[in-house]
């Protein structure tokens, strides 16, 4: 296929998604409100589970070759940190869908808890840890309760050691700090790596047009057991093993 055609159904195809992808979440806003209001968490979460499905699926739309593998090495009845690269606010739904038998969380920042249907909602009902990156003490406290939540109740957080995304696909450096609340909030959690390759090709130019037939993959690596691992060093194996899942050396800036 010649590149003239890819980008004419790139800007054909792209409003036809997000108009999609926005009455999602409008639509699924009012059935996240219900679905906790009468049926709890365990109904609010499977409508989470919906909404994300077809939020996948929706990527269709765009031609995206998407695949989440290697779900089968994630051990079961444990508390999970998992640790991926971050690419695109389109990491969200395949993490979500993929883990979740998990029960996934997120840390993110507080800005996030207003305003954005559906999104929104589910940040601050679902178990999810806002955090104020102006308040470094009231950040610490967060994600010392999801951590301790997620020790409860054998669920999943996942993280972005990165802090931001990355807008070509090459890694920033992984900082250790909230790997390392989490850890001693929750002793007994193994470190899941995940490598997210592709997702920043679907919004190198923006929301419009996102491209047309990318390839996203998802790929979960070997868990890494933190024992009498230090948390520094923790992360410099999951850094080190996305790295080379991606091709991704490391810099000069990391040892």
């Amino acid at each position: 296929m010649n590149k003239p055609l890819p980008s004419m159904l790139a800007c054909l195809l792209t409003p036809v998604y997000l108009l999609y992808f926005g009455l999602l979440l409008v639509l699924f806003h009012p059935v996240q409100v219900l679905c906790r209001r009468l049926g709890g968490y365990g109904a609010h979460k499977k409508s989470v589970d919906i909404l994300n499905y077809l939020i996948i699926r929706g990527l269709l739309i765009l031609g995206t070759d998407i695949s989440f593998r290697g779900a089968g090495r994630v051990p079961r009845g444990r508390p999970l940190i998992v640790v991926a690269n971050h690419q695109s606010l389109f990491d969200i739904p395949p993490l979500l869908w993929g883990f979740r038998a998990h029960h996934p969380k997120f840390i993110a920042k507080i800005e996030l808890g207003k305003g954005i249907p559906s999104v929104s909602y589910n940040l601050r009902h679902g178990g999810s840890a806002l955090i104020d990156r102006t308040k470094p003490l009231q950040s610490v406290r967060e994600i010392a309760k999801l951590g301790r939540s997620i020790e409860e109740n054998r669920h999943a957080v996942v993280i972005f050691p990165e802090g931001t995304r990355t807008r070509d696909g090459n890694l920033q450096p992984f900082l250790p700090a909230g790997i390392d609340a989490l850890l001693k909030a929750a002793p007994s959690a193994v470190v899941v790596p995940v490598a997210i390759d592709g997702t920043y090709e679907l919004t190198k130019r923006g929301l419009y047009p996102m491209a047309f037939g990318a390839r996203v993959r998802f790929t979960v690596l070997a868990p890494i057991e933190p024992g009498a691992l230090g948390a520094e060093e923790v992360v410099r194996r999951a850094e080190a093993a996305i790295r080379a899942a991606l091709g991704r050396p490391f810099t000069s800036a990391v040892p």
